[in-house]
């Protein structure tokens, strides 16, 4: 009778496991997955690699600035990217912090801009979100980072189904995005409609740390690029609630200091295999 319990409990176990993994755990490249934290669930969208031109392409028209340009061949290899920005509820259990906690850590005068368990994580700095990978990585034994200028800008694109959009999967910005005219604070991730590869908020609600260095491009054709080997700043994509729509286009360009925190820069990660 124990044995007979027993194995129905194995039984019940197995059924109830997560088909995004394989049986030993490991994700089956190619398919999109959910990683569970606590609790918390991190949905990560795949994304095939291949070769883009980034930067001011045709399509970004007279709002390109100088350092868009020159545009350049990029390959990538095959990558996961987070379907939805970092939320609040993730960074809690991840790093143990409130939103009202790193807003303090800058300014306790400073204002909170939507506060709620599915808001995009901010007051952020870029070493934070560094650690927040490193913490992601050692509670899931897997290799999370943050994305690299090249990934960010290529998975905004839409990658291998991209539709040569402006913004973010869409020529229209309203459609994908929050941002200075149509909202005065962050707003819950994936409210807006979501790009060729069913990802929500590249452009507009919170900035996106990437990894990178800012520098200028080169007209050479690269191969997973990482940026400058130094630099002073760190590279921001996809604007925010309170950027100008010419500031979410898909090839536009920010930076900020690494320790700096605002209540418009948050991120989202990359999975690299």
């Amino acid at each position: 009778m124990k044995k007979l319990l027993y194995l129905m409990l194995c039984l019940a176990c197995f059924a109830g496991c997560s088909k995004d993994h394989d049986d030993d755990g490991k994700i089956k490249i190619g398919e999109d997955f959910t990683e569970k934290v606590s609790g918390v669930e991190i949905e990560m969208i795949y994304v095939k690699g291949g070769t883009f031109m980034m930067g001011a392409t045709e399509e970004q028209g007279d709002d390109a600035y100088g350092d868009e340009k020159p545009v350049h061949s990029v390959t990538l290899s095959d990558y996961y990217i987070g379907k939805f920005e970092v939320t609040q509820e993730l960074w809690e259990k991840v790093m143990g912090t409130t939103i009202r906690q790193q807003r303090d850590k800058e300014d306790s005068r400073y204002i909170l801009a939507g506060v709620g368990s599915d808001y995009p994580m901010y007051y952020v700095n870029w070493e934070e979100a560094q650690e927040f990978c490193t913490r992601l990585g050692q509670l899931t034994g897997k290799n999370y980072a943050l994305p690299t200028e090249a990934q960010w800008e290529y998975a905004a694109r839409g990658g291998v189904k991209s539709r040569g959009y402006k913004y973010s999967g869409s020529n229209t910005i309203g459609n994908v995005a929050w941002y200075s005219s149509n909202s005065s604070s962050t707003n819950p991730v994936g409210r807006k409609q979501a790009n060729e590869l069913g990802l929500y908020d590249m452009s507009g609600n919170v900035w996106e740390w990437c990894s990178d260095w800012k520098g200028y491009y080169s007209s050479k054709s690269q191969s997973n690029p990482t940026g400058p080997s130094t630099g002073s700043y760190r590279v921001l994509r996809g604007g925010s609630w309170s950027s100008y729509a010419g500031h979410c286009r898909v090839s536009y360009r920010n930076y900020y200091i690494p320790s700096g925190r605002n209540n418009y820069n948050g991120f989202r990660v990359v999975l690299l295999l």
